[in-house]
């Protein structure tokens, strides 16, 4: 039995990065869809006092049940356990923590070079950059699955 975290943030690429997981998951192992968000709170630290933001925790588990159902819905076959998560903080911080507990990591790519990912950052490089275990990042085109990127370097290490 293995555990697959799948991040999951209502993207079409993120949609399908589940939809892969869900197939290639054997008998057995569990999925868990993830949804990190955040509150960008900036120079003014005490604009949104923390006690609040554990207000908003419904709000993100409803959503990561919503966008699961979603391509479960779409999905013709026999289903692995699937939980479904929502933690507050930085997305690829909490995956690349959570891939010292679970066997794989899958993740969609949005596919932002150039300065919108310098500038917005890259959450698929991050986990693949830091991750301890491997990871699939499904490409934002569908034509081109082919183009997944299997990392097993972090296996190991």
């Amino acid at each position: 039995m293995e555990t697959i975290v799948v991040g999951v943030d209502g993207s079409k690429p993120s949609e399908r990065a589940l939809l892969w997981a869900i197939e290639h998951a054997s008998d057995g192992d569990v999925i868990r869809a993830v949804y990190v968000w955040q509150v960008y709170r900036g120079a003014l630290p005490d604009v949104v006092p923390l006690a609040e933001l554990e207000g908003i925790r419904p709000q993100a588990d409803h959503f990561v049940r919503d966008a699961v159902d979603r391509v479960v819905a779409e999905f013709d076959g026999p289903l692995p356990a699937i939980e479904r998560v929502s933690y507050h903080g930085q997305p690829g911080r909490w995956l690349v923590d959570l891939s010292d507990e679970v066997d794989l990591v899958v993740i969609g790519g949005r596919g932002l070079g150039g300065l919108k990912g310098l500038v917005l950052g890259s959450v698929s490089n991050y986990v693949v950059s830091h991750s301890r275990c491997p990871v699939v990042v499904i490409p934002p085109e569908p034509e081109d699955d082919s183009a997944a990127i299997v990392r097993l370097s972090g296996a190991s290490s």
